[in-house]
């Protein structure tokens, strides 16, 4: 599979880089690489749509001009593979936790460490939203317990509750190469709780969750709230992320008229997670 390269200048890059990380994931692009003052994007061919990202760039600049210019290049599969694992860095959250790819050499870590194959998936921990549900399931007690991973990407987040003691985890992911990286990182770490499904929110089931992890954009969240408050136990724990901050209201106000009681916020970079418990 080819994949396109955008390569876009920003003259304000601190704080617009996350912006434009959202309004593209919006149109399709999956990964991300932030070399400042560049941000890149990438989208496979086949789901490449040029009037949108015209469209979107377009209107940006009307309402803030903080494009220097932008660049678009189709890549081979092989040329990005090689890209992606040359800035593929480890990454760490806190002292508690390692994610770090197959070819890295490093030094012994005391804590918790995930095998990620870096591919296209989102998910890599790299992104705030990744690093800060990581953070707050350290927070949360997974023994024994049933969990649902919407949006899983590469499966961190299910690998990371699989090594928390989760009892059985289920990982739903839209896109058929994600739902494929999921099982070669299972592999990778040996896990055995985790049931990889490449699907939607068709994908939920009726069989009920202790903890359900969505780390996927507000838009999506909101029309899949409904589903995922109907699966969950009594004191069930819902994080959501993907979002930036000004979003939170939103969430919490449509979560509330489902019974699910906000808990706790937090903010990585202008982004959020949101914790809630059904009542």
């Amino acid at each position: 599979m080819n994949y396109y390269e955008l390569r876009i200048a920003l003259n304000d890059f601190e704080n617009w880089s996350d912006i434009f990380v959202a309004y593209l994931a919006e149109i399709g692009f999956e990964s991300f690489v932030e070399e400042a003052p560049h941000l890149k994007a990438y989208i496979p061919e086949a789901d490449y749509d040029g009037h949108a990202l015209q469209a979107l760039l377009t209107e940006q600049q009307q309402v803030a001009p903080v494009i220097d210019g932008f660049h678009l290049t189709l890549l081979a599969q092989q040329n990005w593979n090689a890209n992606w694992e040359s800035q593929f860095e480890p990454v760490y959250v806190g002292e508690e936790l390692r994610i770090v790819a197959p070819f890295h050499e490093l030094e012994p870590f005391n804590g918790m460490e995930l095998v990620i194959l870096p591919k296209m998936s989102f998910g890599t921990g790299h992104h705030q939203t990744t690093h800060l549900i990581c953070q707050t399931m350290f927070e949360l007690d997974f023994k024994g317990k049933r969990v649902l991973d919407m949006g899983a990407g590469t499966g961190v987040l299910s690998l990371l509750a699989e090594k928390l003691g989760a009892q059985e985890i289920r990982a739903i992911e839209i896109e058929a190469w994600s739902a494929e990286n999921i099982l070669e990182n299972i592999a990778l770490n040996g896990a055995s709780k985790i049931e990889a499904i490449h699907g939607g929110a068709e994908a939920i089931g009726e069989q009920p969750y202790d903890l359900i992890l969505a780390n996927i954009n507000k838009n999506v969240l909101l029309s899949q709230l409904s589903l995922y408050a109907a699966v969950m136990l009594p004191n069930a724990v819902l994080l959501l992320s993907g979002f930036f901050t000004t979003d939170a209201p939103d969430l919490i106000a449509a979560a509330a008229q489902l019974g699910l009681q906000h808990q706790q916020t937090l903010d990585r970079e202008n982004w959020a997670v949101l914790k809630f418990i059904k009542q």
